[in-house]
């Protein structure tokens, strides 16, 4: 096993504790321009917050997925697994701080003994750490929070998952597409739900509005052992 990640030992919440109303009320409309600053101070102090508690990663990957898998689903002891070797190679595991895959991602880095991080949100129905995290930062603004999930990370695994997973792998996509970040890797598991995905894809490319070369922005593998080289050495 190679040297685990170390996180800051005091990640307390010096600047702000989150609103769970505060993006929603920025996204309502036109407010008074006193309102607006007021975002844009919250916002700007959000993202320093991201950055002390987050500072001290290192080699990181991020892990996306499902909030609705519970223990006893294949995906959920797929993710686990994963975490689990993940951690075993010296990686953190980085996630939405959250239940199901998140918390099956962060529960297998924790039993390997590796560094389990998550970027919590607050909401209606998923908005509770779960109990596998070293460390946990809590966001209210969505785009935020997104910012830092890719941040920090140099690979990418993403599980079946709903629009918050996809908006989540189709954002890296596009940073990747556009040379915002380095090309990194993108391992699509769970071959089942993302056979069906690709079907959009195909639509895309067979339209002209994305390239055939952008099927090589993901890889696709139910194996964990090869999601693991592919993260390490990609197939490229």
């Amino acid at each position: 096993m190679t040297e685990t990640p170390t996180m800051p030992s005091d990640s307390r919440d010096e600047y702000q504790r989150p609103m769970p109303e505060a993006e929603a009320d920025f996204l309502r409309g036109r407010r008074p321009r006193a309102d607006e600053l007021a975002t844009a101070g919250r916002v700007f102090l959000e993202f320093v917050r991201g950055f002390s508690a987050l500072e001290g990663l290192g080699k990181c990957v991020t892990v996306f997925g499902s909030a609705r898998f519970d223990q006893s689903h294949r995906y959920y002891d797929l993710a686990r697994r994963l975490g689990r070797r993940l951690a075993e190679e010296g990686y953190a595991v980085l996630t939405g701080g959250g239940p199901g895959i998140m918390e099956a991602a962060n529960r297998g880095a924790k039993e390997a003994g590796g560094l389990s991080v998550g970027c919590n949100i607050q909401l209606p129905r998923e908005q509770k750490p779960n109990p596998y995290l070293d460390n946990f930062v809590e966001f209210e603004y969505f785009f935020v929070r997104k910012v830092m999930l890719v941040k920090y990370s140099q690979g990418f695994v993403v599980m079946p998952g709903g629009f918050g997973t996809l908006d989540e792998v189709f954002e890296t996509a596009t940073l990747i597409q556009t040379n915002k970040i380095e090309r990194f890797p993108i391992v699509a598991m769970g071959s089942e739900f993302w056979t069906k995905i690709a079907s959009f894809r195909d639509a895309a490319i067979a339209e002209g509005t994305i390239s055939e070369t952008d099927r090589q922005l993901f890889d696709v593998s139910d194996d964990v052992e090869e999601t693991i080289q592919l993260l390490t050495h990609g197939n490229r």
